[in-house]
């Protein structure tokens, strides 16, 4: 006799278990991993996303695509995690993840069906892992510090490396200068908030400038600024967060005026107050005063009578930056204007860039910031460029503290594979197949480089084998001549540390998504809606 149902969840729960949902989960990884695929390389494609607002992006950038495609699926927002963590943690490689992470999946879907237990799966791929990250720290080339020149050479062709499959991989040798000079500026931290980009339309790519030191474009002015010097020799710097306008103070408080020379004597003490606040700053000995609030007309005018700058409405961040250069304090009030909160630099002046107006500090004392400005013609392009510059600063930070580095165009990966594919040879058991199949998916990226450059890839992927067998431990796709090369002779480097992570990323991602064998679904939670009923309480819902 049959057993009833027994009717466990709500209706309208969607269950899903067992082998048809892995084999589901590894799909949709699939299909992500496709979105991203081209993006990989020297001759990878660009992604022009538009989101519903209807603003459009241009990027190559694993993780900046990945987040703008809005992902619904629950295995596959894993993907769009390491992408990020990676991204976050290294700042470059975010493509290469996701493409391993699903190449992994993909080597072990035959297995998944016939029926070899996830569990086994896992543990044989965390051994994989462990021997890749062992081998690549073994063979790792590390970095001579003592030798500047030496060092200086290495972290502009890591940077160029990042740099190579970006929209502006023509003017690498020119960005990569620039991102070392930036990186090299700041202090032992290397913290990224130090280096200001600012996005300035119009010129060539070549307009582009590095400042040692801060720049912040031109505020918010009233009247009589025009009459203010623009630069100055050896000023002092008042930071302030006050603000210098005429405060109506009947707005603060209620008063009750019985004749017309009490309420003249609130209108002079109003100015008093205001007049009082700028001869402290003037007698203080300031020549540039900036605000995080607005400077009022008065104030201006007072200012440039005074042959003083000022600048009100400074972004909090753009005013941290100066005050981290110049030395000095930011000040709540003018009560103590003392020679120690004040700031100092060398030069001071405000200088057109493009269409906009710049104020620029140099030489700075304690200068541990710099600001690049980047010119370009469209919106979406220095938007890409900023971003591509980000990654190549965040290689540069990444090789000067962890000083190994490896040979990138696929390179490392087969060296790895040949590694890996050794060691599988000589354990028995379901382990050897699983390492393989490992060893196999780490092609997935000069396998991704040929096909992106349009070369054909079982062709140089067999020579780059052969090489490889014969102990050929550096060589990669070379993707300008069609053929292999030896990429740590031809410079093509990236820190260790970007492949490991990217291998421990890509593994993480792999056992996660294998160990759920189960996803149940709320019916709810489809919905985007209040839960409960349509009104308030019990009764009907109120007619609007």
């Amino acid at each position: 006799m049959m057993s009833p149902q027994v009717i466990l969840l709500k209706e309208g729960t969607d269950t899903s278990q067992g082998i048809p949902q892995l084999i589901s989960n590894i799909n949709a990884c699939q299909v992500i991993s496709e979105s991203v695929r081209t993006t990989l390389g020297p001759r990878g494609m660009d992604k022009l996303m538009v989101d519903s607002r209807g603003k459009a992006t241009i990027s190559n950038d694993g993780a900046t695509i990945l987040k703008l495609l809005d992902v619904v699926h629950p295995a596959a927002k894993t993907l769009v995690d390491i992408a990020r963590s990676q991204d976050a943690e290294v700042g470059d490689g975010t493509t290469s993840v996701t493409l391993l992470a699903a190449e992994f999946l993909k080597q072990l879907k035959p297995y998944v069906e016939e029926g070899l237990h996830p569990q086994t799966i896992i543990r044989a791929f965390r051994t994989a892992t462990n021997l890749a990250i062992n081998k690549i720290k073994e063979i790792a080339v590390p970095v001579k510090k003592d030798d500047k020149q030496e060092q200086r050479e290495l972290l502009e062709k890591c940077a160029a490396t990042a740099l190579n499959s970006k929209l502006i991989a023509g003017q690498k040798d020119f960005f990569s200068k620039m991102v070392v000079d930036a990186v090299m500026s700041l202090d032992e931290l290397l913290s990224l908030k130090m280096i200001g980009i600012k996005k300035v339309q119009g010129g060539g790519l070549e307009d582009s400038r590095l400042i040692s030191g801060v720049a912040f474009k031109k505020t918010f002015s009233y009247a009589g600024f025009e009459m203010q010097p623009k630069s100055y020799e050896n000023p002092k710097i008042a930071l302030l967060n006050v603000e210098l306008e005429l405060k109506a103070e009947k707005d603060n408080a209620e008063v009750r005026v019985k004749s017309v020379e009490d309420y003249q004597a609130i209108v002079d003490a109003e100015w008093n107050i205001l007049y009082d606040k700028l001869e402290k700053i003037y007698k203080s000995g300031a020549k540039v005063v900036l605000s995080k609030l607005p400077i009022g007309d008065v104030a201006t005018q007072y200012f440039a009578d005074r042959d003083l700058f000022c600048a009100g409405r400074v972004q909090e961040e753009d005013l941290k930056r100066t005050m981290m250069a110049c030395g000095g304090s930011i000040q709540t009030s003018v009560g103590a204007m003392t020679d120690d909160v004040l700031g100092l630099c060398e030069v001071f002046e405000e200088v057109q860039v493009g269409g906009e107006r710049y104020n620029i500090f140099k030489g700075c004392p304690k200068a541990k910031t710099c600001t690049i400005i980047l010119r370009g013609g469209a919106e979406q392009f220095t938007e890409e460029t900023e971003r591509s510059l980000h990654d190549a600063i965040m290689i540069v930070r990444r090789a000067i503290k962890n000083d190994s580095i490896v040979a990138g165009g696929g390179a490392v990966e087969m060296e790895l594979s040949k590694y890996l594919r050794d060691y599988s040879r000589t354990i028995p058991g379901k382990q050897q197949l699983l390492i393989g199949a490992y060893a196999k998916a780490l092609e997935i990226i000069p396998r991704q480089l040929c096909d992106n450059a349009g070369f054909d890839a079982t062709n140089i992927l067999n020579k780059l084998r052969a090489k490889h067998a014969q102990g050929g431990m550096w060589y990669g796709v070379d993707i300008n001549n069609e053929d292999i090369a030896d990429n740590l002779t031809a410079c093509v480097w990236e820190p260790a540390v970007v492949r490991i992570n990217a291998l421990t990323a890509a593994s993480e991602a792999a056992c996660l998504i294998l160990s759920v064998d189960e996803t149940i679904k709320n019916p709810r939670s489809s919905v985007d809606g209040p839960p409960g009923g349509a009104g308030r309480g019990r009764g009907r819902p109120h007619a609007h």
